[in-house]
């Protein structure tokens, strides 16, 4: 016992610095506190749809200024066009939510309608989009600050990657904490957005003089005699580069179980909030872009003319927003400040939207064994902590790999997004045919032919959207979204096949009683997680030992699987104890540890044997899929004075080939020999 002050010290010493950046853990009865508000769940949710307002604009205006400015008047067209299709799919993922109220959005109703592999391909997209909805929304943020403090600009990568594990960190501290900490700069940047949108259109009425910094600006076009098939070409592009302004949509479909009561009504409100601020923003900038004569280009050391001369390497070209404050506040006043950092503060925040909406699609996709099972399990704070873990790394990754160009990483986007827009409006369409076959009522089908109408209207517009993104973006980046989805899904993939063969090699395929375990003359506690081979091998090998007491023991990390449990274990009358320990953190070893302290009080001379079924397998990425929880509580158990820890192996067939590749090895070069081009260093003294 000597030794467990200087443990629990050190414990305590570690334990500090977690609690200091992510706050006291949460039981897991207080997830109904967690739950979101329409007010705070717009700005956890509809932070990336919203902050596009600041640089959607600017790649219409940018992929437009390769035929020079006589083509920024088909910006109006564009614009509309783009209002269109936001308004159809905000609208059509109304439906989504009141028809798939437990989440998932697009990969539930594609699962649901299509099957698995039409599911996964849509988990696949949305995975990729939200990795690189973090990486495109703090480069960019990164560039507007950029362009105001030297520092950042000169070191952008390195910023780039510390907001991001910044975000990580906020967001580990939950959803509801992070959202109330987020919603003052997102409803400042609507709030600044909307002022200028209100002020600039006063002035215009007043004849009041509005003008960019760049409205004296020339621009030499890359292309002068387009013909009408690259007029149109370049119309498309442009178009797709605006269809920026609806990545997030999608998050709220996927997060409506964080909503509260009426959890559906609930999020469809706050889509349709979402769609209706976005919409009137992205109007009223473009529309004030035209107004005050922004000038921007694609490569505006070359393209942009001032007095005269090209602009040169050494200018630094102000994004759309920032021009347009400028033109309707001055340049050095309050409200443009004001303007600038809350559209700096959005950008960056518009990764909350992924952070929010990758690890909740990530648990779905591990519950049903397509990701490592640790992305199902809730931190001390209920929030997904090993999903916000892995899009942090894949984030950062893109970014350093990319050096956190917003121009290069803008042509990887928006693929995912339609491709789950367009399966997900397609399944919506098959889920009211299904209904519509068994429903009587007049009433309910009238309202159902009416969604299947809308949900029918958006999938044929999304499919539209998707060709002409493949056709216009491919060569320019898009096909590395392809590559990254063909690589999820095969990743993903091959975790459901690994998990469903371990499955069908553990089941309980001999009969019942041949299970029974024989009497018990042995002290112990064994560690059960379900009824299956391994665990009834433990059992057994458990009975054979000498001891005063054996039980089973089981923590109840889920309701649903603890009760399952306990049913099948009375079903196939097991004769040994099954003994319940509750987790209200969800956390494994804490509750273990203490049981087995209790058991050391009530017999301290004795030795408490803990017994844990392993599975054994051939290859390391197997071994990450496996055995973490009970890694960590053997760590633990090691600590506890007076407890030993009995590994109970099952081999699964994987193990059994990796002997056998060591068993040739150890044929091919038995102890003693010499390998071919080590023998002139056997020679060597």
């Amino acid at each position: 016992m000597s030794g467990s002050g200087p443990v629990r010290a050190y414990r305590v010493a570690m334990d500090h610095p977690k609690r200091l950046l992510l706050g006291r853990a949460l039981r897991s009865d207080a997830l109904r506190e967690t739950l979101l508000r329409k007010r705070i769940a717009l700005p956890v949710f509809a932070s990336d749809p919203l902050s596009s307002v600041a640089y959607a604009p600017g790649e219409v205006l940018l992929i437009l200024s390769i035929a020079g400015l006589a083509a920024y008047h088909n910006s109006v067209w564009i614009t509309l066009a783009v209002v269109v299709l936001m308004v159809t799919v905000v609208a059509s993922y109304r439906q989504t939510v009141h028809a798939y109220p437990n989440g998932g959005g697009a990969y539930a109703v594609v699962s649901s309608t299509f099957g698995r592999r039409a599911g996964l391909t849509v988990g696949s997209a949305l995975l990729v989009d939200y990795v690189l909805t973090v990486a495109v929304s703090v480069s960019a943020g990164v560039d507007n600050l950029g362009s105001a403090v030297s520092v950042v600009e000169q070191n952008e990568i390195m910023c780039a990657v510390v907001i991001i594990v910044a975000l990580a960190l906020l967001n580990l501290r939950g959803a509801k904490e992070s959202g109330t900490l987020f919603a003052i700069p997102t409803y400042a940047f609507v709030v600044g957005v909307l002022g200028t949108v209100v002020w600039g259109g006063l002035k215009a009425l007043e004849g009041k003089e509005m003008r960019a910094p760049s409205a004296d600006f020339h621009i030499i076009p890359e292309e002068t005699n387009l013909t009408g098939f690259a007029t149109a070409f370049l119309l498309l592009r442009a178009f797709s580069s605006g269809c920026a302004a609806l990545t997030g949509v999608e998050a709220i479909s996927n997060g409506v179980p964080a909503f509260r009561e009426p959890k559906g009504r609930n999020a469809a409100g706050t889509l349709a909030i979402m769609g209706t601020l976005a919409s009137i923003m992205f109007l009223g900038i473009m529309a004030l872009a035209l107004h005050t004569h922004v000038r921007v280009a694609e490569d505006p050391a070359r393209d942009l003319v001032i007095n005269g001369e090209p602009a040169g390497s050494g200018f630094h070209q102000d994004p759309v927003i920032a021009q347009v404050g400028e033109a309707v506040f001055g340049g050095g006043s309050f409200a443009f400040y004001c303007l600038a950092a809350a559209t700096a503060l959005i950008l960056f925040l518009a990764a909350n939207t992924a952070y929010n909406g990758f690890p909740v699609l990530g648990s779905i996709l591990a519950q049903d064994r397509f990701l490592p099972r640790q992305l199902h399990t809730r931190g001390d704070r209920l929030a997904f902590s090993n999903g916000i873990a892995l899009l942090t790394v894949l984030a950062g990754l893109l970014v350093i790999a990319f050096r956190a160009n917003v121009n290069q990483l803008i042509q990887l986007y928006i693929v995912g997004v339609f491709v789950s827009f367009t399966f997900s409006q397609s399944g919506m369409v098959r889920h009211w045919n299904r209904l519509l076959a068994d429903e009587d009522d007049p009433r309910a089908r009238h309202r159902m032919h009416r969604a299947r109408a809308l949900n029918g209207f958006g999938a044929v517009l999304c499919a539209a959207v998707l060709a002409i993104v493949l056709l216009t973006k491919f060569t320019h980046g898009a096909w590395v979204s392809i590559v990254g989805m063909a690589l999820f899904y095969t990743v993903m993939t091959g975790i459901r096949r690994h998990y469903d063969r371990v499955a069908e090699e553990l089941a309980l395929d001999v009969p019942e009683e041949e299970l029974d375990v024989r009497p018990s003359q042995v002290h112990a506690v064994v560690l059960v997680s379900q009824i299956h081979k391994p665990t009834m091998r433990a059992l057994s090998y458990a009975k054979l030992l000498r001891s005063d007491s054996l039980v089973a023991v089981t923590i109840a990390v889920d309701p649903d699987d603890t009760g399952q449990l306990k049913s099948e274990w009375r079903r196939r009358h097991i004769d040994v104890p099954l003994k319940v320990l509750d987790a209200p953190y969800r956390e494994i070893t804490h509750p273990v540890v203490g049981f087995v302290k209790e058991l050391r009080r009530a017999h301290p001379r004795d030795v408490v044997s803990v017994i844990i079924p392993e599975y054994v397998v051939g290859h390391w990425y197997e071994a990450l899929l496996h055995n973490q929880s009970a890694l960590r509580l053997k760590a633990r158990l090691l600590l506890t004075p007076g407890v030993t820890v009995t590994s109970v192996p099952w081999q699964l067939v994987s193990a059994a080939a990796a002997r056998k590749r060591a068993k040739r090895r150890h044929e091919r070069h038995p102890p003693g020999s010499i390998r071919r081009g080590t023998r002139h260093r056997a020679r060597q003294p």
